[in-house]
């Protein structure tokens, strides 16, 4: 195990979960560091991230790290830098599609003028927009404020498999919240309504 956290909305609440969190590493004996841990704290630095009130970014000790590379020279030094911008991938807009030289200065760039990933509002509804190419499908997750087969699919069909993927990969937040679903697709919208569709796109 490396970092775990033990968060609540307020000082009684969090103050109860980590008596129960303490209570459990003594019943399965796992011994803590007591000099890294961090206890009643506002923000704090766990598996690479800043996690504060307001959401998650990247840590700045990290991005000071980047900020000075040069331009890797070598197989090992290319791997070690996108070793690093992958684990952070989430923050960079279209990170896939940044092609080569520029990428490494656009990457960099961006790795040090990240955004703040904001924690999901419960009250609100979930928008989730989804879009297809022969290769795969793409969708993201918001709120207000694929296998090489699926290239033969139609295009209606490739629809509705990036619908049906992206409600797989982020099930774990739809569950008892209202979706609105995004897509630029108009014929899905007469899906539901047509009796004689294919069997695979019913299901």
């Amino acid at each position: 195990m490396d970092d775990f956290m033990v968060y609540d909305p307020s000082f009684d609440a969090c103050l109860e979960s980590l008596s129960i969190v303490l209570d459990r590493c003594i019943q399965t004996n796992l011994v803590l560091n007591f000099e890294k841990c961090h206890f009643m704290v506002v923000e704090g630095i766990t598996l690479g991230h800043l996690v504060f009130n307001k959401g998650i970014k990247v840590d700045k000790a990290k991005i000071d790290i980047i900020s000075s590379l040069s331009h890797p020279a070598s197989v090992r030094k290319v791997r070690s830098f996108l070793g690093h911008a992958r684990f952070y991938r989430k923050f960079i807009q279209n990170f896939i599609t940044i092609p080569c030289i520029e990428a490494f200065q656009k990457l960099k760039k961006r790795l040090t003028t990240t955004p703040i990933l904001q924690a999901l509002d419960w009250e609100l509804p979930f928008e989730l927009m989804c879009d297809v190419s022969n290769l795969a499908p793409g969708v993201v997750l918001g709120q207000q404020v694929g296998k090489c087969s699926h290239a033969n699919y139609t295009t209606i069909a490739k629809e509705v498999l990036t619908i049906v993927f992206a409600l797989d990969k982020f099930h774990s937040y739809f569950v008892g919240s209202k979706i609105i679903v995004f897509f630029d697709h108009a014929t899905l919208k007469l899906l539901l309504k047509k009796l004689d569709a294919k069997p695979r796109l019913i299901r």
